[in-house]
């Protein structure tokens, strides 16, 4: 997953394409030999892999299918203008392609940070990405545990969680806010003492990132 991620993104910039790793696969690029073992530990398989652009949709749908991807007619009449899934015949690997801002639960706009990290999206935006689900899920928890367990919360985006970053958006989002605190509350709580693979210390170092944020 993380080796077809890494290509497609350089292929991408190649072709005059932005394309920026999403998700759990980007996390996964993100972690060290320690989070990576992580993954097993917590049973946690990737599935697929999910890019952010702020290309055009023609030229992106021109790129994956050079590449070898098909495209999901059916789910491309109806989502064409804000997201793409494309699926690989032969490797069985599906891409899911999303422009310019990330609109579930809450709304993540990529305009002006899709260049931060490469081949990711920025630490910040993988945990907002992960915290905005308002039913989040087991899989998506784990996923913060991770992220959170490799990487430190500061003030910028150097390899950190951005908190002001994180902070200034909240602060003009009163339901964003609440979501994401919600599941950091919710991680802290309920989750992170019945991941029995973790340990004393990969509880407690999590634990205090999200309450550092």
């Amino acid at each position: 997953f993380c080796e077809e991620a890494k290509r497609i993104v350089k292929l991408g910039e190649e072709k005059g394409i932005p394309l920026r790793v999403m998700g759990a696969c980007a996390i996964a690029i993100h972690s060290g030999d320690y989070e990576q073992s992580l993954y097993d530990k917590l049973d946690r398989k990737l599935s697929d892999l999910d890019f952010m652009t702020t290309a055009k949709k023609d030229k992106t749908k021109t790129f994956f299918t050079q590449l070898g991807y098909v495209a999901r007619d059916r789910f491309l009449a109806i989502m064409e203008e804000v997201r793409h899934i494309y699926d690989n015949e032969q490797t069985g690997l599906t891409a899911d392609v999303f422009f310019n801002e990330l609109s579930m639960c809450h709304k993540i706009d990529f305009r002006n940070r899709l260049l931060i990290d490469c081949p990711t999206i920025s630490l910040a935006d993988i945990l907002l990405e992960k915290l905005q689900i308002v039913k989040i899920s087991m899989k998506d928890v784990q996923d913060v545990v991770i992220l959170l367990r490799g990487h430190d919360v500061g003030d910028d985006d150097k390899d950190k969680v951005n908190s002001k970053y994180i902070a200034r958006l909240l602060s003009d989002d009163w339901g964003f806010y609440y979501t994401v605190t919600t599941n950091l509350a919710k991680v802290c709580s309920e989750f992170l003492p019945g991941f029995q693979a973790l340990t004393e210390d990969d509880r407690n170092v999590v634990k205090t990132r999200i309450n550092k944020l």
